[in-house]
């Protein structure tokens, strides 16, 4: 039997807001929206959701309205401690994954986001929510793409004795990790780094340049148009 998103939260349903019907390879333009309104997706600690908070308690171009997660996590008690509300779309929990796919879309679109950020959330989104959000999702990432995609950067990185690794903050597409980038930050690699100090380093980047992207986009917007994707 499939359970719908478990909401907390939730003020009355607004009508879900389409978000064109280009694909990743037609041009894709979103507009400056500060300030933008932000669901974050999560699926662990929630540091990145924490930056972004931080962030926005500020003069800042865009405000988190919602926290999203797949599954129980600290993302949902950070979420609470700032009062904000929650939702959770466990994929275990419906039939199929197009009707989780359906079930976190309207879940995300009932907060009528300009954006959607996935910060740490360890689900591939599915096409009816790359559809709906079309251009808006954005995704970090401890590797400078399209090197070392996937959950392994880091350990990889390491595996193959780079010197140099990094962040990247891209969108997303029906890919992993495939999107085109919005920018990237460079990170050393110490001769004796393992994988816990090396990704604490990064994350530290990673945190600074997600902040840094989003407020960009809010205030300027973007364009997407192939492979490429830049801010205004």
């Amino acid at each position: 039997m499939t359970s719908p998103a478990t909401l907390s939260g939730v003020s009355e349903p607004d009508p879900l807001r389409a978000s064109g019907s280009s694909t990743p390879g037609q041009s894709v333009e979103i507009a400056p929206s500060a300030p933008a309104r932000v669901v974050v997706l999560a699926s662990g600690t929630g540091t990145l959701l924490r930056s972004l908070l931080d962030a926005a308690a500020g003069d800042f171009p865009a405000r988190i309205v919602a926290v999203g997660t797949d599954r129980e996590c600290a993302a949902l008690d950070i979420a609470a401690g700032a009062e904000l509300p929650s939702y959770t779309a466990r994929l275990a929990d419906y039939e199929s994954r197009e009707q989780w796919d359906a079930a976190i879309t309207e879940a995300t679109a009932v907060h009528r986001p300009d954006l959607v950020v996935s910060a740490g959330f360890m689900k591939i989104l599915g096409p009816r929510f790359l559809s709906q959000f079309l251009g808006r999702v954005i995704n970090t990432h401890p590797a400078l793409l399209p090197s070392f995609p996937g959950a392994h950067a880091v350990p990889e990185a390491l595996a193959h004795g780079v010197k140099v690794t990094g962040c990247t903050v891209h969108l997303v597409d029906a890919g992993m990790d495939t999107g085109p980038i919005l920018a990237q930050q460079p990170v050393p690699v110490h001769e004796d780094d393992d994988e816990a100090s090396l990704h604490e380093r990064i994350k530290v980047v990673e945190r600074a340049l997600l902040v840094d992207v989003l407020a960009a986009v809010a205030t300027r917007g973007l364009t997407w148009n192939g492979r490429r994707a830049s801010i205004k």
